[in-house]
């Protein structure tokens, strides 16, 4: 299964943190799935880095995911397409394109965001 992570998701793997539940731990440590990390979450992260909301290093994170073998997700046409037909629900420009990548792409989410379940797209809990 493809399994898309929401920027925190990320951050709390590549960090260790207890906030990522074991369900959601396991199924990213599951070699039989493909874990996608979109253009857009490195995007914020690095916004959020300057702004001092986030202590992060992008190339580190960079080297991370190549290391753990997961797959990075460009920003592509069908996703704004997709993104131009999303209900307001939710107001962060990255969670909404996360959302239009998940629903054009048909894989779920892990996030431990609950708005986005306002949205018909498949999400896994990340803090179970």
């Amino acid at each position: 299964m493809r399994i898309l992570l929401d920027t925190h998701v990320l951050l709390w793997w590549l960090n260790d943190a207890a906030s990522l539940g074991e369900r959601a731990r396991a199924q990213i440590s599951d070699s039989e799935n493909a874990i996608i990390v979109s253009a857009a979450s490195l995007w914020e992260i690095a916004i959020k880095q300057g702004l001092g909301k986030v202590e992060a290093d992008i190339a580190e994170i960079e080297k991370d995911i190549a290391q753990q073998g997961m797959i990075r997700l460009g920003i592509e046409a069908d996703h704004l397409i997709e993104l131009t037909s999303l209900p307001n629900l939710h107001r962060d420009p990255f969670d909404r394109m996360l959302i239009s990548q998940a629903r054009a792409e048909d894989m779920p989410l892990m996030t431990a965001d609950t708005q986005i379940a306002a949205y018909s797209i498949d999400r896994i809990a990340a803090d179970r």
